[in-house]
């Protein structure tokens, strides 16, 4: 099972990281230029915790930390 928030639905997402090279023209240089692109992923803190459903069922689910702290869940003893 891929961790996603059960509450806000945050999920890994995809994004960029730019290698660049050279001085800036700030710093007296030629100007930076970009070298490579790679992607990475932007992973959410997300935690497994033992949560009190609506129906009165305990069970572990994948939950964001801002869901935690903002008290969206009930968490079971």
């Amino acid at each position: 099972m891929s961790r996603i928030c059960i509450i806000t639905g945050k999920r890994p997402m995809r994004g960029s990281s730019i290698t660049r090279k050279g001085l800036t023209k700030k710093s007296g240089g030629i100007g930076t230029h970009v070298v490579k692109v790679t992607t990475r992923r932007f992973r959410p803190n997300v935690q497994r915790v033992r949560v009190r459903l609506e129906s009165g069922e305990v069970r572990r689910v994948w939950v964001s930390a801002k869901a935690i702290k903002a008290g969206k869940i009930t968490k079971a003893a």
